[in-house]
């Protein structure tokens, strides 16, 4: 499969605050019209590589370059590029038109052409028949859908979305990322999306950013940084995972829990020597090993009501384990704390990490 050219490109970016580093070589590279997503908590660099990117702030070394051209110290106004902000960033005196006409009008754009914009773009993001309301009176979604169509409305070459639904309730959030996809699909521009919320991320984007201290811990498809974490960090930050450390001898996984067989994908890969064992909370199932299964006797510790499902939380061997009972299930078995239960799991279902990662 040929790689396509990079777009957007950062090259060994580094930034440096007095005697603080904050950046650590960060190497990105993201093909036209991709939809990438930056993830990690706070304190991992995220919205200062997100300001390298806009201009706002330069590196201490490095380069960006967009299309080739080196931007790295192009100001932010020249870039071409469009920002939405978690708080919408709108103009209070302005109609929801005006708010949307606005970057045109400041590109100078005929008065016939940017009417025609304006309203496509209002009817892409559903809110033409609220064009003159002022902003103060509309709803937190629409105020975003303003802001969306800001953005989009004078075709940047790059979106730049830093935590755009995070001002929104639950409900607002899934409809705005519905929204989301759609105009990027529709639209074909280059997305970045900033975001501590990694299901969301899981739901939008391409390709995930996993950073972790200045750094790129893990970069790929959403699935693949879910189902298969690169590093401990990951394993623990994305997901909800239980990590269990042991040893790698000869095919068979020794840990605290007992000794189980390897997978024939981590069999292949060689693994020998410390590892730890990644298995997801949904992965786990409670009830009679089945024939080829692993499984162990646990304690049941506490419990945590999620809506559709219940969170038991087990100790086994020294080791805290979660996984996920659909409600119904839940509430037939009775869970008492303090009763023992039999978890097992899928020998398909463990990824291993050697001990350094």
């Amino acid at each position: 499969m040929t790689t396509p050219p990079a777009y957007l490109e950062l090259a060994g970016v580094r930034k440096q605050f007095g005697d603080t580093a904050v950046l650590h070589g960060i190497d990105v590279a993201i093909a036209e019209g991709e939809f990438i997503s930056l993830i990690g908590p706070s304190g991992s660099g995220k919205t200062t590589t997100l300001r390298i990117i806009t201009g706002a702030d330069q590196p201490s070394e490095g380069a960006v370059r967009l299309a080739g051209e080196d931007i790295t110290f192009v100001p932010p106004h020249k870039r071409g590029f469009s920002m939405v902000f978690q708080h919408f960033a709108l103009f209070p005196h302005k109609d929801v038109y005006d708010n949307v006409a606005y970057g045109l009008q400041l590109r100078r754009i005929g008065k016939r052409e940017l009417d025609e914009r304006v309203v496509a773009m209002l009817e892409r993001v559903h809110m033409r028949e609220y064009a003159r309301r002022r902003i103060n009176e509309l709803s937190g979604g629409q105020r975003q859908r303003v802001a969306i169509a800001r953005a989009l409305v004078i075709e940047p070459r790059l979106v730049l979305l830093d935590e755009p639904t995070g001002a929104l309730d639950a409900k607002l959030r899934l409809r705005m990322q519905t929204q989301l996809k759609q105009l990027h699909r529709e639209l074909g521009l280059t997305f970045i999306h900033v975001t501590h919320n990694q299901s969301e991320a899981l739901a939008l984007a391409d390709r995930v950013f996993v950073m972790n201290d200045g750094r790129v811990e893990q970069s790929g498809p959403p699935a693949e940084v879910f189902n298969a974490p690169a590093t401990r960090f990951v394993a623990e930050f994305v997901g909800r995972n239980n990590l269990i450390d042991g040893t790698v001898e000869n095919g068979d996984f020794h840990s605290p829990l007992g000794s189980f067989r390897l997978n024939g994908r981590a069999d292949r890969e060689g693994l020998r020597g410390a590892c730890t064992a990644v298995i997801r909370s949904d992965s786990l199932r409670l009830g009679e090993r089945p024939d080829g299964g692993h499984g162990v006797t646990a304690e049941l510790q506490a419990l945590e009501y999620g809506g559709s499902y219940v969170t038991w939380f087990l100790t086994a061997g020294g080791t805290q384990l979660q996984l996920d009972v659909r409600a119904e299930e839940s509430g037939e078995l009775r869970p008492a704390i303090g009763r023992r239960y039999a978890v097992w799991w899928r020998p398909e279902d463990a990824h291993y990490l050697r001990a350094a990662a």
